[in-house]
């Protein structure tokens, strides 16, 4: 077997409460860039189900920019560090260069493409620096600014020009290069959040967390102008871009609304119109990134939402995509569809995926509580979290109806439902078992040792569980009582999962010491053994619904593949299937996996025969 892969479906951009984010893209090939974690994701505009990641950075990325002729991307992150790597042949890297002191937060390139500068934090040096993009030497000094500098832009014409705005609500003008400190203008009253030049470089604008958006003269530097203040935002502006022609600019703010402004003969700006927002309105929707290129206008939100609009038309509704911004901790299959895969992140976001559409909408809970573990039947999700409750939720097409929860006195750490009786799960917690029957609990067990895993057969007469010391003890359920009939020993370690087979004849056991353990269910023998190919703990394991195919996933970013009736040694190997280690799998049919992980990612691969 060969695995794949066939779909990526992306995670979203990180984002923070009170700060914006600034997203970039590259107007020829028609692609956008945005950062989450530690990884730099470059998706198509035209497909989003086109998405390729960088992920070479070994702290959580801020920004990212493609270079003018679209060949290099540089990357900044949170340590000071810029990366500048080629967008073909494997994303090879050109440069590496330690910037600035503490994180950098904005960063451009020249037009002529030999220059970047960026800004940041400073941690009391310089808060700006322009470098040589192929040695790293700087060019120029930049003085005047006396905390976190947010925003820096290059003027994209000769003479060249470098302006920077921050914390310290002013606004800096620097000419060169070499580039020296020439004035600075103190037109706002709080943070200034982004600054950018108009295409033609004959002016720029400041927006600022004091609701105003300033328009200066790109070559001196003087205010010419302002975006009008009735119909203006009513909170904090954290981001614009301007339309490529020059004459339109695009803003978002806190108030949850993106304007798109007309830029008038006397160089105001006149409200042209206010763009939705994508939710219902709540803190989540506040607007944090845009972006305007060719004849997208892109804006995302504090809960993740990307909305594309159509510039020339600006009435039809957006395509929202969206997806997960945390690790994505749990997978799940409905059999009535295989297509549609469900995944949840420990937040507390249910996301619906439909194979070859990609997001297919966020599954509302009325409770939004944390998702530890997650299990789904035809209709139902059942999920436990943090605050020792496990609840029941009715599934209906794409809305949740009143869920219920049953507070089983300790906190859950693993769930399995009976799949032929599904109202039966078996909950485990740190001392024992929970047997529920629907939302009653039927009885509380103390098994006398640490359970840290647990599964229950579909017709509901045996349960396995797992233990600290690495020994699976086997029960015969009656009624609501567990009578032990075996204790089978074989792991080294702390077992992390247990599954039996679609068929149960067999169930496979993985634990934290890396190895996987397929057990023959009517002996109790070891089916198959030295499975121990990963390098870390083995988080999550699958099996086909044929029950010839066991797949592990691990904390060392790999997917393996098992051939039940072969040797393990002829196993296939997904590497670095998920940047910081894969939490989810499952199968969706014979000879397609799905898995999820610590980079925010689902993505589908597909084993082709040999």
């Amino acid at each position: 077997m060969t695995p794949k892969l066939t779909e990526a479906y992306a995670c979203v951009p990180s984002t923070e409460r009170g700060r914006g984010i600034l997203i970039s893209g590259d107007n020829k090939s028609d692609k956008l860039l945005y950062t989450n974690g530690r990884s730099v994701i470059i998706m198509s505009l035209r497909n989003p189900l086109d998405v390729a990641v960088y992920a070479e950075h070994a702290y959580p990325v801020t920004v990212a920019r493609f270079s003018p002729n679209g060949e290099w991307i540089a990357s900044a992150d949170v340590s000071g560090t810029v990366r500048i790597w080629g967008t073909h042949n494997d994303f090879v890297l050109k440069n590496e260069f330690k910037v600035l002191s503490g994180r950098i937060d904005d960063l451009q390139w020249s037009p002529d493409g030999l220059r970047i500068v960026a800004s940041g934090e400073g941690k009391g040096k310089s808060f700006v620096r322009a470098f040589m993009w192929d040695s790293g030497s700087t060019v120029g000094d930049f003085d005047g600014h006396s905390k976190r500098v947010l925003s820096c832009a290059f003027k994209p014409t000769r003479p060249f020009r470098i302006v920077t705005c921050g914390e310290d609500f002013l606004v800096n003008f620097y000419e060169g290069p070499p580039f020296k400190f020439k004035l600075s203008l103190r037109d706002h009253s709080n943070f200034v959040n982004c600054i950018r030049f108009s295409p033609d470089g004959s002016k720029f604008i400041t927006v600022s967390s004091d609701k105003s958006g300033i328009i200066y003269d790109g070559k001196t530097a003087d205010k010419i102008g302002e975006l009008s203040s009735e119909d203006g935002h009513k909170g904090s502006i954290y981001a614009l871009s301007w339309s490529p022609d020059g004459k339109q600019v695009l803003t978002v703010s806190a108030d949850k609304s993106a304007k798109v402004w007309e830029m008038s003969e006397d160089n105001n700006g006149k409200l042209k119109k206010t763009l939705p927002p994508p939710g219902s309105g709540g803190v989540d929707d506040m607007l944090v990134g845009c972006l305007w290129q060719n004849d997208h206008i892109v804006t995302v939100s504090l809960g993740g939402f990307i909305s594309i609009f159509s510039a020339s038309n600006l009435d039809k509704a957006p395509l929202l995509i969206s997806g997960h911004m945390k690790n994505v901790t749990s997978l799940a299959v409905l059999k009535s569809d295989p297509k549609l895969v469900l995944s949840s992140s420990y937040d507390g976001l249910i996301v619906k995926w439909i194979q070859g559409a990609g997001y297919g909408g966020k599954l509302k809970r009325k409770e939004n509580s944390q998702i530890k573990c997650l299990a789904a039947v035809d209709e139902e999700i059942v999920s436990c979290g943090f605050d020792n409750k496990v609840w029941r939720v009715p599934l209906r097409s794409d809305q949740c109806g009143d869920a219920e929860a049953i507070d089983i006195g300790s906190q859950p750490n693993d769930i399995s439902l009976a799949l032929l009786s599904p109202e039966l799960a078996l909950v485990s917690t740190d001392a024992g078992v929970v047997m529920l029957r629907g939302t009653k609990v039927l009885s509380t067990i103390n098994l006398g040792f640490t359970v840290t895993a647990c599964t229950i057969s579909p017709d509901g007469s045996e349960a396995i569980v797992g233990g600290q010391d690495g020994k699976l003890h086997m029960y015969s359920i009656t009624g609501d009582t567990l009578n032990e009939e075996a204790v089978l020993e074989k792991h080294r370690g702390p077992i992390s999962v247990i599954r039996y087979s679609p068929d149960v004849s067999m169930f496979a056991s993985g634990d934290l010491n890396r190895e996987a353990v397929v057990w023959d269910r009517a002996s109790r023998e070891i089916k198959l053994k030295n499975m121990l190919y990963h390098t870390a703990r083995i988080n999550c394991l699958a099996w086909s619904p044929d029950s010839t195919l066991v797949a592990t996933g691990s904390l060392d970013t790999c997917v393996i593949i098992y051939e039940v009736d072969k040797p393990p040694a002829s196993r296939v190997t997904i590497k670095g299937a998920h940047l910081g280690g894969v939490y989810g799998i499952t199968f969706t049919d014979e000879d397609t996996v799905v898995s999820s992980g610590e980079d925010a990612f689902v993505r589908v691969w597909r084993l082709t025969p040999q």
